[in-house]
Protein backbone atom coordinates (compact mmCIF):
# COMPACT_ATOMS: atom_id res chain seq x y z
CA UNK A 1 0.00 0.00 0.00
CA UNK A 2 2.96 2.33 0.38
CA UNK A 3 3.85 2.67 -3.28
CA UNK A 4 0.39 2.37 -4.83
CA UNK A 5 -2.21 4.45 -3.06
CA UNK A 6 -5.95 3.96 -3.49
CA UNK A 7 -7.78 6.79 -5.23
CA UNK A 8 -7.69 10.03 -3.25
CA UNK A 9 -5.22 8.74 -0.64
CA UNK A 10 -3.02 11.23 1.14
CA UNK A 11 0.43 10.24 2.35
CA UNK A 12 0.11 10.75 6.10
CA UNK A 13 2.82 8.79 7.83
CA UNK A 14 3.82 9.71 11.40
CA UNK A 15 6.95 11.40 10.09
CA UNK A 16 4.97 13.49 7.61
CA UNK A 17 2.60 14.40 10.42
CA UNK A 18 5.53 15.72 12.42
CA UNK A 19 6.68 17.86 9.48
CA UNK A 20 3.24 19.38 9.11
CA UNK A 21 2.92 19.93 12.83
CA UNK A 22 6.32 21.59 13.19
CA UNK A 23 5.66 23.77 10.16
CA UNK A 24 2.49 24.98 11.80
CA UNK A 25 4.21 25.47 15.13
CA UNK A 26 6.84 27.68 13.53
CA UNK A 27 3.97 30.11 13.08
CA UNK A 28 2.64 29.42 16.56
CA UNK A 29 2.32 32.50 18.70
CA UNK A 30 1.23 33.89 22.01
CA UNK A 31 -0.25 37.36 21.58
CA UNK A 32 -0.21 39.45 24.70
CA UNK A 33 -3.16 41.62 23.70
CA UNK A 34 -6.20 41.12 21.51
CA UNK A 35 -6.20 42.40 17.96
CA UNK A 36 -8.95 44.89 18.76
CA UNK A 37 -6.21 47.34 19.75
CA UNK A 38 -4.25 46.96 16.53
CA UNK A 39 -0.95 48.84 16.40
CA UNK A 40 0.27 50.85 13.44
CA UNK A 41 3.96 50.20 12.96
CA UNK A 42 4.51 53.87 12.05
CA UNK A 43 3.26 54.86 15.49
CA UNK A 44 6.07 52.86 17.08
CA UNK A 45 9.13 53.58 14.97
CA UNK A 46 10.40 56.30 12.68
CA UNK A 47 10.79 55.44 9.01
CA UNK A 48 14.19 54.30 7.76
CA UNK A 49 14.53 54.69 3.99
CA UNK A 50 17.54 52.43 3.35
CA UNK A 51 15.44 49.46 2.26
CA UNK A 52 13.29 51.76 0.12
CA UNK A 53 16.38 53.19 -1.55
CA UNK A 54 17.74 49.75 -2.39
CA UNK A 55 14.48 48.58 -3.92
CA UNK A 56 14.12 51.85 -5.86
CA UNK A 57 17.63 51.34 -7.21
CA UNK A 58 16.81 47.78 -8.29
CA UNK A 59 13.62 48.93 -9.99
CA UNK A 60 15.51 51.66 -11.81
CA UNK A 61 18.71 49.91 -12.83
CA UNK A 62 18.43 46.11 -12.54
CA UNK A 63 19.01 44.11 -15.73
CA UNK A 64 15.63 42.31 -15.58
CA UNK A 65 12.14 43.35 -14.54
CA UNK A 66 11.30 42.58 -10.92
CA UNK A 67 8.27 42.47 -8.65
CA UNK A 68 8.70 45.08 -5.92
CA UNK A 69 6.26 43.35 -3.58
CA UNK A 70 8.26 40.13 -3.79
CA UNK A 71 11.44 42.06 -3.05
CA UNK A 72 9.92 43.71 0.02
CA UNK A 73 8.53 40.44 1.32
CA UNK A 74 11.83 38.64 0.77
CA UNK A 75 13.73 41.43 2.51
CA UNK A 76 11.38 41.41 5.49
CA UNK A 77 11.58 37.64 5.87
CA UNK A 78 15.36 37.85 5.57
CA UNK A 79 15.53 40.39 8.38
CA UNK A 80 13.20 38.42 10.64
CA UNK A 81 15.02 35.13 9.99
CA UNK A 82 17.83 36.36 12.24
CA UNK A 83 15.45 36.75 15.18
CA UNK A 84 13.59 34.12 17.20
CA UNK A 85 11.56 31.41 15.41
CA UNK A 86 8.20 32.90 16.35
CA UNK A 87 8.61 36.45 15.09
CA UNK A 88 6.97 36.34 11.69
CA UNK A 89 5.60 38.36 8.80
CA UNK A 90 2.01 37.84 7.62
CA UNK A 91 1.25 39.01 4.06
CA UNK A 92 -1.84 41.14 3.54
CA UNK A 93 -3.69 38.39 1.66
CA UNK A 94 -3.31 36.02 4.62
CA UNK A 95 -3.85 38.43 7.50
CA UNK A 96 -7.64 38.51 7.43
CA UNK A 97 -7.90 34.76 7.80
CA UNK A 98 -5.36 34.75 10.61
CA UNK A 99 -7.19 37.53 12.45
CA UNK A 100 -10.59 35.85 12.03
CA UNK A 101 -9.34 32.77 13.90
CA UNK A 102 -8.35 34.97 16.82
CA UNK A 103 -11.29 37.35 16.70
CA UNK A 104 -13.56 34.32 16.93
CA UNK A 105 -15.88 35.24 14.05
CA UNK A 106 -16.22 36.41 10.46
CA UNK A 107 -19.11 37.58 8.27
CA UNK A 108 -20.70 34.95 6.09
CA UNK A 109 -23.77 32.73 5.78
CA UNK A 110 -22.80 29.96 8.22
CA UNK A 111 -22.17 26.76 6.27
CA UNK A 112 -19.34 24.28 5.83
CA UNK A 113 -18.96 22.41 2.57
CA UNK A 114 -16.97 19.66 0.88
CA UNK A 115 -16.41 19.16 -2.84
CA UNK A 116 -17.10 15.72 -4.34
CA UNK A 117 -16.90 15.18 -8.10
CA UNK A 118 -17.07 18.93 -8.81
CA UNK A 119 -20.19 19.22 -6.65
CA UNK A 120 -20.21 21.47 -3.57
CA UNK A 121 -22.03 19.63 -0.78
CA UNK A 122 -23.22 21.48 2.33
CA UNK A 123 -21.84 19.32 5.15
CA UNK A 124 -22.77 21.46 8.14
CA UNK A 125 -25.00 24.43 8.91
CA UNK A 126 -24.38 26.70 11.89
CA UNK A 127 -27.32 26.57 14.27
CA UNK A 128 -29.37 29.80 14.20
CA UNK A 129 -27.02 31.25 11.55
CA UNK A 130 -28.19 33.07 8.41
CA UNK A 131 -28.17 29.89 6.29
CA UNK A 132 -30.13 27.90 8.86
CA UNK A 133 -32.75 30.65 9.08
CA UNK A 134 -33.02 30.59 5.28
CA UNK A 135 -33.84 26.87 5.33
CA UNK A 136 -30.52 25.53 4.05
CA UNK A 137 -29.83 22.02 5.32
CA UNK A 138 -26.97 19.55 5.50
CA UNK A 139 -26.92 17.61 2.25
CA UNK A 140 -28.02 20.48 0.00
CA UNK A 141 -25.81 21.01 -3.06
CA UNK A 142 -24.60 24.48 -4.00
CA UNK A 143 -25.28 25.25 -7.66
CA UNK A 144 -24.88 29.01 -8.06
CA UNK A 145 -23.60 31.95 -6.02
CA UNK A 146 -24.92 35.22 -7.36
CA UNK A 147 -24.50 35.07 -11.13
CA UNK A 148 -21.69 32.51 -10.96
CA UNK A 149 -22.33 28.81 -11.56
CA UNK A 150 -20.16 26.82 -9.12
CA UNK A 151 -21.37 23.27 -9.80
CA UNK A 152 -19.24 21.22 -12.17
CA UNK A 153 -16.73 24.01 -12.63
CA UNK A 154 -13.67 22.68 -10.78
CA UNK A 155 -13.82 25.88 -8.74
CA UNK A 156 -11.32 26.01 -5.83
CA UNK A 157 -12.77 25.87 -2.34
CA UNK A 158 -11.14 29.15 -1.32
CA UNK A 159 -12.86 30.87 -4.24
CA UNK A 160 -16.24 29.63 -3.00
CA UNK A 161 -15.41 30.86 0.50
CA UNK A 162 -14.66 34.34 -0.87
CA UNK A 163 -18.03 34.38 -2.64
CA UNK A 164 -19.92 33.45 0.50
CA UNK A 165 -18.09 35.82 2.85
CA UNK A 166 -18.58 39.57 2.81
CA UNK A 167 -19.51 42.62 4.84
CA UNK A 168 -21.99 42.44 7.70
CA UNK A 169 -25.61 42.53 6.46
CA UNK A 170 -24.56 42.45 2.80
CA UNK A 171 -26.70 40.07 0.78
CA UNK A 172 -25.86 37.11 -1.42
CA UNK A 173 -28.27 35.09 -3.57
CA UNK A 174 -27.56 31.38 -3.85
CA UNK A 175 -29.18 28.51 -5.73
CA UNK A 176 -29.12 25.01 -4.26
CA UNK A 177 -30.39 21.52 -5.00
CA UNK A 178 -32.52 20.45 -2.04
CA UNK A 179 -31.25 17.28 -0.30
CA UNK A 180 -34.75 15.91 0.31
CA UNK A 181 -36.77 16.93 -2.75
CA UNK A 182 -33.88 17.19 -5.24
CA UNK A 183 -35.55 20.36 -6.52
CA UNK A 184 -33.69 23.62 -7.14
CA UNK A 185 -34.30 26.40 -4.64
CA UNK A 186 -33.07 29.98 -4.59
CA UNK A 187 -32.70 32.19 -1.55
CA UNK A 188 -31.18 35.56 -0.71
CA UNK A 189 -29.29 35.67 2.58
CA UNK A 190 -28.00 38.61 4.61
CA UNK A 191 -24.51 37.80 5.85
CA UNK A 192 -24.05 37.74 9.59
CA UNK A 193 -21.37 37.19 12.23
CA UNK A 194 -20.34 33.53 12.06
CA UNK A 195 -18.56 32.14 15.13
CA UNK A 196 -15.22 30.41 14.79
CA UNK A 197 -15.38 28.19 17.85
CA UNK A 198 -12.21 27.52 19.81
CA UNK A 199 -13.90 25.24 22.35
CA UNK A 200 -14.52 22.43 19.90
CA UNK A 201 -16.28 20.03 22.25
CA UNK A 202 -17.67 19.78 25.77
CA UNK A 203 -19.26 16.58 27.05
CA UNK A 204 -19.53 14.17 29.95
CA UNK A 205 -17.15 11.21 29.71
CA UNK A 206 -18.98 9.43 32.51
CA UNK A 207 -21.37 10.34 35.31
CA UNK A 208 -18.87 12.64 37.04
CA UNK A 209 -16.09 13.48 34.54
CA UNK A 210 -16.43 16.42 32.19
CA UNK A 211 -14.33 16.98 29.08
CA UNK A 212 -13.54 20.26 27.28
CA UNK A 213 -11.49 20.40 24.06
CA UNK A 214 -9.81 23.76 23.29
CA UNK A 215 -8.21 24.09 19.83
CA UNK A 216 -6.93 27.68 20.13
CA UNK A 217 -7.04 30.62 22.54
CA UNK A 218 -9.03 33.34 20.78
CA UNK A 219 -10.95 36.43 21.84
CA UNK A 220 -14.03 34.28 22.52
CA UNK A 221 -12.35 31.25 24.14
CA UNK A 222 -12.92 32.22 27.75
CA UNK A 223 -16.64 32.87 27.26
CA UNK A 224 -16.98 29.59 25.37
CA UNK A 225 -15.14 27.78 28.16
CA UNK A 226 -17.22 29.42 30.89
CA UNK A 227 -20.46 28.37 29.16
CA UNK A 228 -19.19 24.82 28.71
CA UNK A 229 -18.05 24.64 32.33
CA UNK A 230 -21.42 25.84 33.60
CA UNK A 231 -23.30 23.30 31.47
CA UNK A 232 -21.08 20.43 32.59
CA UNK A 233 -21.54 21.35 36.25
CA UNK A 234 -25.30 21.25 35.73
CA UNK A 235 -24.84 17.77 34.29
CA UNK A 236 -23.22 16.59 37.53
CA UNK A 237 -19.54 17.13 36.74
CA UNK A 238 -17.23 16.63 39.72
CA UNK A 239 -13.88 16.44 37.90
CA UNK A 240 -12.67 17.93 34.63
CA UNK A 241 -10.40 16.96 31.73
CA UNK A 242 -9.17 19.92 29.66
CA UNK A 243 -7.66 18.86 26.34
CA UNK A 244 -5.18 21.29 24.72
CA UNK A 245 -3.34 18.73 22.59
CA UNK A 246 -2.33 20.21 19.21
CA UNK A 247 -3.41 23.67 20.41
CA UNK A 248 -0.75 26.14 19.15
CA UNK A 249 -1.76 29.01 21.42
CA UNK A 250 -3.30 32.43 20.93
CA UNK A 251 -4.18 35.13 23.43
CA UNK A 252 -2.40 35.08 26.76
CA UNK A 253 -5.42 36.63 28.48
CA UNK A 254 -7.67 33.76 27.39
CA UNK A 255 -5.39 31.28 29.16
CA UNK A 256 -5.23 33.58 32.19
CA UNK A 257 -9.02 33.82 32.49
CA UNK A 258 -9.50 30.05 32.17
CA UNK A 259 -6.86 29.49 34.85
CA UNK A 260 -8.80 31.98 36.97
CA UNK A 261 -11.75 29.57 36.97
CA UNK A 262 -9.55 26.78 38.33
CA UNK A 263 -7.26 28.49 40.85
CA UNK A 264 -7.87 30.32 44.11
CA UNK A 265 -7.97 34.12 44.19
CA UNK A 266 -4.81 36.25 43.82
CA UNK A 267 -2.66 33.46 42.40
CA UNK A 268 0.01 34.27 39.82
CA UNK A 269 -0.85 32.59 36.51
CA UNK A 270 2.10 33.85 34.46
CA UNK A 271 4.38 36.85 34.17
CA UNK A 272 6.05 38.37 31.13
CA UNK A 273 9.30 40.30 30.84
CA UNK A 274 11.67 41.49 28.11
CA UNK A 275 14.49 43.94 27.48
CA UNK A 276 11.99 46.62 26.38
CA UNK A 277 9.01 45.26 28.35
CA UNK A 278 8.88 45.60 32.10
CA UNK A 279 7.62 42.70 34.17
CA UNK A 280 3.84 42.28 34.01
CA UNK A 281 2.07 39.88 36.36
CA UNK A 282 -1.16 38.13 35.39
CA UNK A 283 -3.08 36.93 38.45
CA UNK A 284 -6.42 35.37 39.25
CA UNK A 285 -9.10 37.71 40.51
CA UNK A 286 -11.79 35.56 42.06
CA UNK A 287 -13.65 33.84 39.22
CA UNK A 288 -12.68 30.36 40.59
CA UNK A 289 -15.98 28.62 39.76
CA UNK A 290 -14.18 25.25 39.68
CA UNK A 291 -11.62 25.65 42.43
CA UNK A 292 -12.09 22.29 44.18
CA UNK A 293 -12.76 19.45 41.71
CA UNK A 294 -9.99 17.26 40.30
CA UNK A 295 -8.41 18.45 37.04
CA UNK A 296 -6.34 16.85 34.29
CA UNK A 297 -4.77 18.90 31.51
CA UNK A 298 -3.94 16.88 28.39
CA UNK A 299 -0.86 18.02 26.44
CA UNK A 300 1.36 16.75 23.64
CA UNK A 301 4.16 17.93 21.36
CA UNK A 302 1.67 20.19 19.53
CA UNK A 303 0.51 22.05 22.66
CA UNK A 304 2.29 25.39 22.77
CA UNK A 305 2.28 28.92 24.07
CA UNK A 306 -1.03 29.76 25.79
CA UNK A 307 -1.65 26.01 26.17
CA UNK A 308 1.61 25.79 28.10
CA UNK A 309 0.69 28.81 30.20
CA UNK A 310 -2.48 27.06 31.36
CA UNK A 311 -0.72 23.74 31.95
CA UNK A 312 2.21 25.43 33.70
CA UNK A 313 -0.05 27.34 36.10
CA UNK A 314 -2.03 24.22 37.01
CA UNK A 315 1.17 22.22 37.51
CA UNK A 316 3.07 24.88 39.48
CA UNK A 317 0.18 25.39 41.89
CA UNK A 318 -0.36 21.60 42.18
CA UNK A 319 -3.96 22.24 41.20
CA UNK A 320 -4.22 19.20 38.95
CA UNK A 321 -2.27 16.67 36.93
CA UNK A 322 -0.70 17.08 33.49
CA UNK A 323 -1.17 14.00 31.29
CA UNK A 324 0.24 13.11 27.87
CA UNK A 325 3.58 13.98 26.27
CA UNK A 326 6.01 16.85 26.70
CA UNK A 327 4.65 20.08 25.21
CA UNK A 328 6.29 22.06 22.42
CA UNK A 329 8.32 24.53 24.47
CA UNK A 330 7.28 27.97 23.24
CA UNK A 331 7.68 30.62 25.91
CA UNK A 332 7.72 33.86 23.90
CA UNK A 333 5.13 36.63 23.67
CA UNK A 334 4.30 38.52 20.48
CA UNK A 335 2.60 41.80 19.65
CA UNK A 336 1.05 42.37 16.23
CA UNK A 337 1.99 45.51 14.29
CA UNK A 338 0.07 46.57 11.19
CA UNK A 339 1.90 47.78 8.07
CA UNK A 340 0.76 50.33 5.50
CA UNK A 341 0.03 47.68 2.85
CA UNK A 342 -2.28 45.64 5.08
CA UNK A 343 0.35 43.10 6.10
CA UNK A 344 1.51 42.66 9.70
CA UNK A 345 4.48 41.62 11.79
CA UNK A 346 4.07 39.57 14.93
CA UNK A 347 7.13 40.61 16.90
CA UNK A 348 8.40 38.84 20.01
CA UNK A 349 8.55 41.44 22.78
CA UNK A 350 8.90 39.35 25.94
CA UNK A 351 9.35 35.91 27.46
CA UNK A 352 6.77 34.45 29.75
CA UNK A 353 7.44 32.63 33.00
CA UNK A 354 5.27 30.18 34.92
CA UNK A 355 4.41 30.86 38.59
CA UNK A 356 7.51 28.94 39.78
CA UNK A 357 9.69 31.26 37.67
CA UNK A 358 10.60 28.87 34.86
CA UNK A 359 10.74 29.71 31.17
CA UNK A 360 9.73 26.72 29.07
CA UNK A 361 11.13 28.14 25.81
CA UNK A 362 13.43 25.78 23.92
CA UNK A 363 16.79 27.17 22.85
CA UNK A 364 16.98 28.78 19.41
CA UNK A 365 20.60 29.90 19.76
CA UNK A 366 21.62 27.95 16.64
CA UNK A 367 18.98 29.50 14.39
CA UNK A 368 15.55 28.62 13.08
CA UNK A 369 16.56 25.60 11.04
CA UNK A 370 18.34 23.97 13.97
CA UNK A 371 15.38 24.84 16.19
CA UNK A 372 13.00 22.91 13.96
CA UNK A 373 15.47 20.10 13.29
CA UNK A 374 15.99 19.56 17.02
CA UNK A 375 12.27 19.19 17.48
CA UNK A 376 11.97 16.87 14.48
CA UNK A 377 14.74 14.71 15.88
CA UNK A 378 13.02 14.60 19.26
CA UNK A 379 9.70 13.72 17.66
CA UNK A 380 11.06 10.99 15.41
CA UNK A 381 13.50 9.36 17.79
CA UNK A 382 11.87 9.94 21.16
CA UNK A 383 8.14 10.60 20.88
CA UNK A 384 7.49 7.96 18.24
CA UNK A 385 9.54 5.44 20.23
CA UNK A 386 7.77 6.04 23.51
CA UNK A 387 10.54 7.97 25.27
CA UNK A 388 10.29 11.27 27.12
CA UNK A 389 13.80 12.63 26.96
CA UNK A 390 14.21 16.34 27.49
CA UNK A 391 14.93 18.90 24.80
CA UNK A 392 16.36 21.27 27.37
CA UNK A 393 19.84 22.20 28.53
CA UNK A 394 18.26 23.94 31.54
CA UNK A 395 18.96 21.83 34.62
CA UNK A 396 17.88 24.54 37.04
CA UNK A 397 15.43 23.20 39.59
CA UNK A 398 12.17 25.01 40.16
CA UNK A 399 9.56 24.08 42.75
CA UNK A 400 5.81 23.81 42.69
CA UNK A 401 3.63 24.96 45.58
CA UNK A 402 4.07 21.56 47.24
CA UNK A 403 7.82 21.50 46.59
CA UNK A 404 7.77 19.14 43.63
CA UNK A 405 10.76 19.63 41.33
CA UNK A 406 10.08 20.90 37.79
CA UNK A 407 12.37 22.15 35.03
CA UNK A 408 12.20 24.85 32.37
CA UNK A 409 13.63 25.22 28.91
CA UNK A 410 11.96 22.39 27.02
CA UNK A 411 8.22 22.55 27.37
CA UNK A 412 5.97 21.24 30.13
CA UNK A 413 6.84 17.70 31.18
CA UNK A 414 3.66 15.77 32.05
CA UNK A 415 3.12 14.24 35.47
CA UNK A 416 1.73 11.16 33.74
CA UNK A 417 3.45 10.18 30.50
CA UNK A 418 1.35 8.48 27.79
CA UNK A 419 3.40 7.34 24.79
CA UNK A 420 2.44 8.00 21.19
CA UNK A 421 0.28 5.16 19.90
CA UNK A 422 2.28 4.29 16.79
CA UNK A 423 0.57 0.92 16.30
CA UNK A 424 -2.39 2.70 14.74
CA UNK A 425 -0.36 5.07 12.60
CA UNK A 426 1.47 2.75 10.26
CA UNK A 427 1.48 4.12 6.70
CA UNK A 428 -1.19 1.66 5.56
CA UNK A 429 -3.88 2.52 8.11
CA UNK A 430 -2.94 6.22 8.16
CA UNK A 431 -3.36 6.52 4.42
CA UNK A 432 -6.81 4.98 4.72
CA UNK A 433 -8.01 7.08 7.66
CA UNK A 434 -6.96 10.37 6.07
CA UNK A 435 -8.01 9.57 2.52
CA UNK A 436 -10.63 11.33 0.48
CA UNK A 437 -12.32 7.97 0.05
CA UNK A 438 -12.85 7.68 3.82
CA UNK A 439 -14.81 10.92 3.90
CA UNK A 440 -16.57 10.04 0.68
CA UNK A 441 -17.90 6.72 1.99
CA UNK A 442 -19.13 8.40 5.18
CA UNK A 443 -20.84 11.17 3.23
CA UNK A 444 -22.45 8.79 0.75
CA UNK A 445 -23.77 6.65 3.60
CA UNK A 446 -25.21 9.72 5.30
CA UNK A 447 -26.95 10.88 2.15
CA UNK A 448 -28.43 7.43 1.51
CA UNK A 449 -29.65 6.92 5.11
CA UNK A 450 -30.41 10.46 6.29
CA UNK A 451 -33.88 9.73 7.66
CA UNK A 452 -32.82 6.64 9.59
CA UNK A 453 -29.69 8.28 11.01
CA UNK A 454 -31.60 11.31 12.25
CA UNK A 455 -33.88 8.87 14.03
CA UNK A 456 -31.24 8.26 16.69
CA UNK A 457 -32.23 10.29 19.74
CA UNK A 458 -28.71 11.36 20.66
CA UNK A 459 -25.07 10.44 20.20
CA UNK A 460 -25.23 7.85 23.00
CA UNK A 461 -28.04 6.01 21.25
CA UNK A 462 -26.19 6.25 17.95
CA UNK A 463 -22.97 4.98 19.51
CA UNK A 464 -24.55 1.89 21.05
CA UNK A 465 -26.73 0.97 18.06
CA UNK A 466 -24.53 1.79 15.07
CA UNK A 467 -21.39 -0.34 14.74
CA UNK A 468 -19.86 1.28 11.68
CA UNK A 469 -19.16 -2.03 9.93
CA UNK A 470 -21.29 -0.85 7.00
CA UNK A 471 -18.86 2.01 6.48
CA UNK A 472 -15.82 -0.28 6.45
CA UNK A 473 -17.50 -2.58 3.94
CA UNK A 474 -18.44 0.39 1.78
CA UNK A 475 -14.86 1.66 1.81
CA UNK A 476 -13.49 -1.71 0.70
CA UNK A 477 -16.10 -2.03 -2.03
CA UNK A 478 -15.26 1.46 -3.28
CA UNK A 479 -11.65 0.56 -4.05
CA UNK A 480 -10.48 -0.44 -7.49
CA UNK A 481 -9.51 -4.14 -7.71
CA UNK A 482 -5.79 -3.36 -7.87
CA UNK A 483 -5.97 -1.63 -4.47
CA UNK A 484 -8.74 -3.65 -2.80
CA UNK A 485 -6.49 -6.54 -1.83
CA UNK A 486 -4.02 -4.16 -0.19
CA UNK A 487 -6.83 -2.55 1.81
CA UNK A 488 -8.19 -5.94 2.87
CA UNK A 489 -4.70 -6.99 3.95
CA UNK A 490 -4.39 -3.94 6.21
CA UNK A 491 -7.84 -4.54 7.70
CA UNK A 492 -7.10 -8.18 8.58
CA UNK A 493 -5.23 -6.79 11.55
CA UNK A 494 -7.91 -6.41 14.24
CA UNK A 495 -6.30 -3.29 15.72
CA UNK A 496 -6.32 -1.64 12.30
CA UNK A 497 -9.87 -2.74 11.57
CA UNK A 498 -11.32 -1.53 14.86
CA UNK A 499 -9.46 1.77 14.69
CA UNK A 500 -10.54 2.43 11.11
CA UNK A 501 -14.14 1.53 11.89
CA UNK A 502 -14.14 3.89 14.88
CA UNK A 503 -12.72 6.76 12.82
CA UNK A 504 -15.37 6.35 10.12
CA UNK A 505 -18.09 6.11 12.74
CA UNK A 506 -16.76 9.26 14.45
CA UNK A 507 -16.84 11.19 11.18
CA UNK A 508 -20.45 10.18 10.67
CA UNK A 509 -21.21 11.26 14.24
CA UNK A 510 -19.67 14.66 13.45
CA UNK A 511 -22.10 15.15 10.57
CA UNK A 512 -25.01 14.21 12.83
CA UNK A 513 -24.01 15.83 16.13
CA UNK A 514 -21.22 18.31 15.22
CA UNK A 515 -17.85 18.11 16.95
CA UNK A 516 -19.33 16.84 20.22
CA UNK A 517 -20.42 13.74 18.32
CA UNK A 518 -16.94 13.13 16.96
CA UNK A 519 -15.26 13.41 20.36
CA UNK A 520 -17.94 11.37 22.10
CA UNK A 521 -17.04 8.46 19.81
CA UNK A 522 -13.25 8.82 19.79
CA UNK A 523 -12.90 9.52 23.54
CA UNK A 524 -13.70 5.91 24.38
CA UNK A 525 -10.62 4.77 22.44
CA UNK A 526 -8.25 7.61 23.38
CA UNK A 527 -5.37 6.28 25.48
CA UNK A 528 -4.53 9.67 26.98
CA UNK A 529 -8.10 10.37 28.05
CA UNK A 530 -8.43 6.88 29.51
CA UNK A 531 -5.21 7.26 31.48
CA UNK A 532 -6.24 10.69 32.79
CA UNK A 533 -9.59 9.40 34.04
CA UNK A 534 -7.93 6.32 35.57
CA UNK A 535 -5.49 8.44 37.57
CA UNK A 536 -8.19 10.93 38.61
CA UNK A 537 -10.24 8.07 40.02
CA UNK A 538 -7.36 6.68 42.09
CA UNK A 539 -5.12 7.58 45.02
CA UNK A 540 -2.36 8.23 42.48
CA UNK A 541 -3.87 11.66 41.81
CA UNK A 542 -3.25 12.92 45.36
CA UNK A 543 0.17 11.26 45.43
CA UNK A 544 1.23 13.13 42.30
CA UNK A 545 0.19 16.61 43.38
CA UNK A 546 1.21 16.05 46.99
CA UNK A 547 -2.13 17.02 48.43
CA UNK A 548 -4.47 14.76 50.32
CA UNK A 549 -8.21 15.06 49.83
CA UNK A 550 -7.90 16.19 46.20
Amino acid sequence: MDDKQPRGFKVWTPLFFSVVMVGGMALGFNLRDTLRGKRDIQAVIQRNDRLEQIIDLINEKYVDSVNSSDLYEGAINGILSGLDPHTNYIPADELQGENEKLDGSFYGIGVAFHVFDDTINITSVIQDGPAAKAGIATGDKLIRVGDSVVAGKMIPSDAVVKMLKGKLNSKVTITLKDAASHQLKQTTIARGAIPVYSVEASLMLDSKTGYIKIVRFSATTYNEFARALKALKKSGMEQLVIDVRQNPGGYLEAAQHIADELLADDKLVVYTQGVHSKRTDYKTNGRNSFEKGRIAILIDEGAASASEILAGAVQDWDRGIIVGRRSYGKGLVQEQYEMDDGAAIRLTIARYYTPSGRSIQRSYANGRNAYEEDFMRHFEYDVLRGNDTSLTDDTTRYYTANKRIVYGGGGIKPDVFVPYDTARLTPGISNMVYSEDAYRVVWNYYMQHRAALHGYKNVATFSSAFTGEELVAGFVKMQEPVFRKAVERVLRNKINHDYFRLQLKAQLARILYKDNGYYAITASDDNTIREAVKVMNSAQYSAIIGRQGF
